[in-house]
């Protein structure tokens, strides 16, 4: 039987360790890892840690919906991402296929489904929820701003996480180990691309895409 390294990236442990559960009993001599943030997952792959898939909740702290997503598959294009979020909504399910994820499986599926997925993206297929309809979820408008948003650097993208969590300039270069004169820089970027004048914007411009709430901003 093959060996697969998984990661279950999710903030709640009882889902985590159901899920570990349900995935030990299915790939016996796999590895499953439990990773409680995107950031605990990034400081594991930094290690240099190979991963075949991983399992990742949209919302999480320091997490807002989509952005997770879009900074992971530009971080490790190479690791096939399935999102496990309790959101089944055709519109969300399309826009995180849009972003590059190999997968969605609500929490709400049955533990076998859930398995199926995971089985068939190890075995290198898309995986969507049976009797969902993604060709009518799509608008151009959005499938632009995604296209956007997917421009974007990963470190971009995790300064623009941190904009949604309210966290002023010098707040994110202390978080991040640089200077505020790099975040500036960074925060400019990713206007550009997002084709907005402010960081207010910015953040809105990210909420149309996955429908959360994040937190009002600083201007």
């Amino acid at each position: 039987m093959l060996s697969y390294r998984i990661i279950i990236v999710d903030d709640h442990p009882l889902f985590r360790g159901a899920l570990n559960q349900a995935l030990t009993a299915s790939l016996e001599s796999s590895e499953i890892i439990e990773a409680a943030s995107l950031d605990e997952l990034t400081a594991k792959l930094a290690e240099g840690l190979e991963v075949d898939l991983i399992l990742l909740d949209l919302t999480m702290p320091g997490v807002q919906g989509i952005s997770g997503l879009v900074f992971l598959r530009g971080q490790h294009p190479e690791i096939p991402v399935v999102v496990i979020s309790a959101n089944d909504d055709p519109i969300t399910i399309r826009r995180c296929m849009d972003c590059g994820a190999s997968g969605f499986v609500p929490k709400s599926q049955p533990v076998e489904q859930i398995r199926t997925a995971v089985r068939s993206v190890l075995d290198g297929n898309v995986w969507s929820p049976p009797g969902v309809d993604l060709a009518s979820a799509g608008d151009s408008e959005t499938t632009d701003l995604i296209g956007r948003l997917s421009s974007l650097t990963p470190q971009q993208v995790r300064v623009l996480m941190m904009l949604g969590e309210g966290l002023l300039n010098k707040q994110i270069a202390y978080k991040l180990g640089v200077s505020e004169a790099t975040i500036k820089a960074h925060v400019s970027a990713i206007l550009q691309k997002l084709g907005v004048d402010s960081r207010t914007q910015a953040v809105i411009a990210v909420n149309r895409i996955d429908n959360t709430s994040w937190q009002k901003i600083a201007n």
